[in-house]
């Protein structure tokens, strides 16, 4: 059986966070290239963030020192109010990597909490499909499709969960179209975004 991994990072959670977004758990380790969500040099997530408000894909990577930067991604997080976190608090990894598909999760997130400590959130976005899964089952709600929106309640009051494409190089799809569908879901909540 192998081992029980707790999760490494605190949630971030900016004052007045409107959006939290929720990955399922980070990869092991020795693939970060800094110590925050969506470390995997190769994962798109800070890409997508990048294109999307700045016009360039690697507006947040080091190239000389090939990591992403942890405090412009923190400021961009503080100015257009997005926490971080994920679905799974405690996983055992079922193979050697970070696939959700291998990962057991022991201890999902306790969502009711996050959301009744912060009550300026009024959108959930889960970046692909295991993480869409474990919130609707732990609202009771559907799944919804990827680039959708269903509304669920959670602590108390109703807010709105997108499931996005996974930002996964593993998930196929062009770093392009994964930004456009980012794009729409903040146009959609009246976040001006670059065209893509």
């Amino acid at each position: 059986m192998s081992q029980i991994e707790i999760h490494p990072f605190e949630p971030y959670v900016p004052d007045g966070a409107r959006f939290l977004f929720l990955g399922t758990f980070p990869p092991k380790a020795e693939k970060w290239s800094m110590e925050f969500f969506y470390p995997n040099k190769i994962n798109d997530m800070w890409r997508i963030m990048g294109l999307l408000f700045f016009s360039d894909r690697d507006h947040f990577w080091n190239a000389e020192e090939r990591r992403f930067m942890i405090e412009p991604i923190k400021r961009f997080l503080d100015s257009r109010r997005i926490a971080m976190y994920d679905t799974a608090r405690r996983v055992r990894r079922l193979k050697d990597n970070a696939s959700d598909k291998f990962l057991d999760i022991v201890e999902p997130v306790n969502l009711e909490a996050m959301l009744t400590a912060t009550p300026s959130i009024e959108v959930v976005v889960t970046t692909g499909e295991k993480a869409a899964s474990v919130v609707a089952m732990l609202t009771g709600s559907e799944v919804p499709a990827v680039g959708e929106c269903k509304e669920i309640e959670v602590a108390g009051r109703t807010v709105r969960h997108y499931r996005m494409p996974s930002t996964s190089r593993a998930y196929p799809l062009a770093l392009e179209k994964k930004a456009a569908a980012y794009g729409a879901l903040f146009q959609r909540e009246g976040v001006i975004v670059r065209s893509v």
